[in-house]
This record gives structure tokens, C-alpha cells and sequence, in this order.
């Protein structure tokens, strides 16, 4: 059996584990994109003025544009505006990295569980952050506690369980969810001829995006609910 080619392994020289690789290309051109783009906009006779066809810089205004009123809808906080650029980023470095599985000779860094959970613990420090940032630490610290004295021992444990447990829950299920879609995809192309692996890499692109929307709604969820505590 002919053994097939993996890119990140061959550009790591076997010394630089693949995700590590991968992570590096994501957001190499991530970095590559944003500089064009703002470069773009930079040399825009008006920046006001969207262009009439399709550019760097018209693409980045359209994810803008998405990522502003997706996180609005989604967090409904006054403040939103603040966090669309983590949550922006967040979703286009996992969407990026989930397509990269769909290249041939690549594996998506999304199907390694250790970028997974660091994406996860990540997302955790931000909402713990958000969190002590809008209610104070004290006052953050004492919803773990709940409403009533009583129940307080028994809700601070049900509160650091629940929050210590929810980037692996982000990593786990992004994990999981990708490296069996690269496997599934990996299995069929190499049995099937043309049509049947376009149509699975179609499935693919849309599993990508679907993967990428979850992770970013279930850490806006968790921003959400640390901002306002709506338990």
C-alpha cells in the first residue's frame, strides 16, 4: 500500500511535532491577510467607500461585518464590541485550521487534542477575566457561592466543577468532532474516484464551518453567562 504524503511532517523534518507546524502556517497566513488587508484600507482613496469588487480588503470588511453582529446577537451585551476581535480571531484560526485538513498531504491542527485544550483553557482564561473585569473579583468570586448561605459549600463545588470542566468539554468535542471528520474524509477520497470525494470534501467544508460556529458560540455562551451570571 502506497503510504501517503504528509506536508507538516515533511516541513517539521520529523523534529517539530505536525500541530505545531500546522498552528504555524494558520497563522502565518492569518498574519498575511490581516497585513494586505490593512495595507488596503490604508492606501483607500475612502475608507467609507466599500470596493465594487471582490479584494482583501472587501473580504475582511465582510468578516467584520459577520463577526460584529454575530457576537452582538449571540453575547447581547452592551459592550460586545470589545470582544469581537478574540472572538473574530478565535473563529477564523479554528475555521483556517479546519481547511487545512481538506488539503491534500495536510492534517488539521484541530484534529491534535493538545491545541484543542489550549484553545479551550484559552477561552477559559477570557471568560474568567470578562467575568471578574465586569463584576469585580470579589463579586465574581461570590456567585460561585449561589443565592442562600446554607447551599453555599455544596454550590461552590458544583460552580468549580462546572467551570473547571468546560475547556476540556471546548476541547474535547472540537477534538473529537475534526480528527474523526479527517479520518472519515482521508478513508473515502483515497477509496472513491472524483465525484464522490468532491462531494465529500463539500460535507467537509460545511462540517469545518459548523465546528468553527460552535466553539465560538459555546465561548461566547460561557463570556456571557460569567458577565452576567444568568445561572
Amino acid at each position: 500500500m502506497q503510504q501517503s504524503i504528509n506536508f507538516l511532517e515533511m516541513i517539521g523534518g520529523g523534529k517539530i511535532p505536525e500541530v505545531v507546524v500546522g498552528t504555524w502556517l494558520v497563522m502565518g497566513i492569518l498574519l498575511i491577510f490581516a497585513l494586505l488587508a490593512r495595507r488596503s484600507l490604508a492606501s483607500a482613496a475612502d475608507p467609507l467607500v466599500p470596493d465594487d469588487k471582490i479584494t482583501v480588503l472587501s473580504v475582511a470588511e465582510t468578516i467584520a461585518e459577520w463577526a460584529d453582529g454575530f457576537v452582538s446577537e449571540v453575547t447581547e451585551l452592551h459592550h460586545y464590541r470589545g470582544l469581537v476581535p478574540f472572538f473574530g480571531t478565535l473563529f477564523m484560526f479554528i475555521l483556517l485550521a479546519n481547511f487545512l485538513g481538506l488539503v491534500p498531504g495536510m492534517e488539521p491542527p484541530t484534529a491534535d487534542s493538545d491545541l484543542t485544550f489550549a484553545l479551550g483553557t484559552i477561552c477559559f482564561v477570557f471568560y474568567i477575566y470578562q467575568g471578574m473585569k465586569a463584576q469585580g473579583v470579589a463579586g465574581y468570586l461570590k456567585t460561585f457561592l449561589g443565592p442562600m448561605i446554607a447551599v453555599a459549600p455544596l454550590m461552590l463545588m458544583i460552580e468549580i466543577a462546572d467551570n473547571v470542566f468546560r475547556p476540556f468539554s471546548l476541547g474535547i468535542r472540537l477534538y473529537a468532532n475534526m480528527f474523526g471528520d479527517h479520518m472519515v474524509l482521508g478513508i473515502f477520497t483515497g477509496l472513491t474516484k472524483l465525484l464522490i470525494p468532491l462531494a465529500f470534501l463539500t460535507l467537509g467544508s460545511i462540517f469545518c464551518v459548523i465546528q468553527a460556529m460552535v466553539f465560538m458560540i459555546l465561548s461566547m455562551a460561557y463570556v456571557r453567562l460569567a458577565v452576567s451570571h444568568e445561572h
